[in-house]
């Protein structure tokens, strides 16, 4: 099963693609999407545009998005807001149901800490993904999201049903 994480953001979106084969994760690829564009509407036109592409390349069977927390800035919160929309309509456009993680769960998962601190998590990631080249912050981020998805989905017995939806689009193509 192929696994996108997402770590929204209006300037840099992360993502992150994992294959999982029961507890074996295999890096596939990481990157940022970078917003361009003078105003709200066109930067979020780029990142759209930017993660169909990522979408399509890659083909994953499941996504997975960090929940935005609020802070004290309402204006940030809700440009954020936006750029997180875009990153779950982009797998919801492609059949995808989106898993939603708050950053402390995804920090418990990774990491074993709740308020582990981003060099924390970039190191766990290329722990558990040896050779894992990462883009940066954002796209350890998001492997660390995909990561979180995976172990969720195995958990929670979803992973036998998204493993058989996997299946059932490999054997339509």
């Amino acid at each position: 099963m192929r696994v996108i994480g997402i770590d929204p953001g209006l300037r840099n979106l992360g993502w992150g693609v994992i294959d999982v084969d029961g507890a074996r994760l295999a890096h596939v690829g990481n990157g940022v999407c970078c917003s361009v564009g003078a105003d709200l509407a066109a930067r979020l036109l780029s990142l759209h545009v930017q993660l169909s592409e990522i979408m399509a390349r890659f083909g994953p069977d499941a996504a997975a998005v960090e929940q935005t927390f609020v802070n004290k800035d309402g204006a940030g919160t809700l440009k954020l807001g936006q750029a997180r929309g875009i990153a779950m309509l982009v797998p919801a456009q492609a059949g995808l149901s989106v898993g939603e993680y708050a950053p402390n769960k995804v920090k418990k998962t990774v990491v074993g800490v709740g308020h582990a601190d981003k060099n924390q998590v970039a190191h766990m990631v290329r722990l558990q993904l040896p050779g894992a080249n990462l883009a940066g912050p954002d796209a350890a981020d998001a492997l660390a999201i995909a990561i979180c998805h995976a172990h969720h989905l195995q958990s929670t017995g979803h992973y036998d049903a998204a493993l058989k939806k996997a299946e059932a689009k490999r054997m339509s193509a």
